[in-house]
């Protein structure tokens, strides 16, 4: 293992993903969900083959067990992408990053519903905390008055919408895992998405000009980099070393938030994302410490086997 290689490609994965949704956001007002979605998915698809190429995969890498699996997988990770996207046009950057973060607290619970994993006290509480913090973000969006604004609020529901079916998707993840190799669910989720994506072209695409069009093409580029510096991180450090450095993403939103759409965050929401990053940063340290005392366990059991 090497931690710090390991520490640097999630750095720079969370680097690609905050670029490629700045760009679409910078699109948005040109371009629907739908017509991101294929950009984002098909322009993705050169970068993970020529990685594919590289590592020896080419061939092979793609090949799969479980061809329905990468199905629904596309279905709800397209979906929860379209939604995002969606989101983007509606709400400022750092907004729906902290309603974004709702994702991986939900995993925990679907987890344990779906694969019947463990969990105790401890993590459903920092759940229970960090979904407090989402209702903190989301709360000036769904207070009803004359300050109500349509658009944030359906902005704000989209989002949050996108954040459960993203957690899905990664529970579907978890279950690929176990028949399939990484370079497949990558390659077979670009595909879909590409595919899907397609089916949005009945409700309208626009014809961006150049410099829109470039834009969707580098969000594309920049999202299949990121996949591959996700994917290498894991390969160089545990998952639960390098998942806390997700959270800067946050410092990224609210730099390019301010510089570049001249948004100006809220004390609301900041106070409920460092609610929200607080109680990711103890489920994860949960995990790490339960990881270490799995690991100590099997030692010990291999020490009296032999």
């Amino acid at each position: 293992m090497q931690p710090l290689r390991g520490i640097l490609f999630k750095v720079m994965s969370v680097c690609m993903f905050m670029g490629m949704a700045s760009l679409v956001k910078a699109a948005s007002a040109e371009v629907p969900p739908g017509q991101a979605v294929f950009f984002r998915s098909f322009f993705a698809l050169p970068i993970i083959l020529g990685w594919l190429a590289l590592r020896g995969e080419l061939r092979d890498g793609w090949k799969t067990a479980n061809p329905m699996g990468h199905i629904w997988r596309g279905l709800i990770g397209t979906s929860a992408m379209g939604l995002g996207f969606t989101g983007l046009g509606l709400l400022p950057l750092p907004e729906v990053t902290a309603i974004g973060y709702a994702a991986p607290l939900l995993v925990v619970i679907f987890a344990a519903m779906f694969l019947n994993e463990e969990v105790r006290a401890f993590r459903l509480s920092a759940v229970a905390m960090g979904m407090m913090g989402v209702l903190i973000v989301l709360s000036p969006r769904l207070s009803v008055g004359a300050s109500l604004n349509v658009s944030e609020t359906l902005g704000a529901v989209v989002v949050l919408m996108g954040a459960v079916l993203a957690a899905l998707a990664q529970v579907f993840v978890r279950k690929l895992v176990a028949t399939e190799d990484t370079a497949a669910i990558v390659f077979w989720f670009t595909i879909t998405s590409s595919v899907l994506s397609l089916l949005t072209l009945p409700w309208g695409w626009a014809t961006p000009g150049w410099p829109v069009a470039l834009m969707l093409i580098c969000a594309g580029l920049l999202g299949g980099v990121g996949q591959i510096l996700l994917t290498s991180s894991y390969r160089y450090a545990d998952a639960s070393l390098v998942a806390p450095f997700d959270y800067t993403s946050m410092i990224l939103a609210l730099t390019i938030g301010y510089l570049i759409f001249d948004e100006v965050p809220t004390t609301t929401m900041l106070m409920g994302a460092a609610i929200v990053i607080g109680a990711g940063v103890l489920i994860i340290w949960r995990e790490r410490q339960l990881g270490l005392k799995r690991a100590r366990q099997r030692k010990a059991t291999g020490n009296v086997g032999g």
